[in-house]
């Protein structure tokens, strides 16, 4: 099962396999403090996806489109994800403010795709 948590959210033991998947370091918080398994840069959208969403130059329904594009080339890290995620709980660590409409929230569809 894959899930998605906020970094400032406490940890809960069934949270599992904990990745941040999020670019850059998340604010106010040391890298000593944040409970995570896992860094993967690789599966955040790139820079340049990043700002066209967040200055609102693109909606969230073309965001996902294109983020599901440059997950495409990130096969080999989706597919150890989801190997994880078959084989206990994962939960994808991610900063935004918005708990819908966030990458990690797509990142979590593209991968529960994969894992069934």
């Amino acid at each position: 099962m894959i899930t998605c948590k906020r970094v400032y959210d406490d940890a809960l033991k069934q949270d599992g396999y904990r990745i941040l998947v999020d670019r850059l370091w998340p604010r106010g918080i040391k890298k000593s403090d944040l409970v995570h398994d896992e860094w993967n840069k690789t599966l955040a959208p790139s820079n340049a996806l990043r700002k066209a969403f967040h200055s609102e130059a693109i909606d969230f329904s073309e965001f996902t489109r294109q983020y599901r594009e440059e997950l495409m080339a990130q096969q080999d890290a989706l597919h150890k994800v989801a190997e994880r995620a078959r084989a206990g709980n994962v939960t994808l660590l991610y900063a935004a403010k918005n708990t819908t409409q966030n990458h990690a929230r797509v990142l979590a569809d593209v991968l529960n795709e994969i894992a069934r």
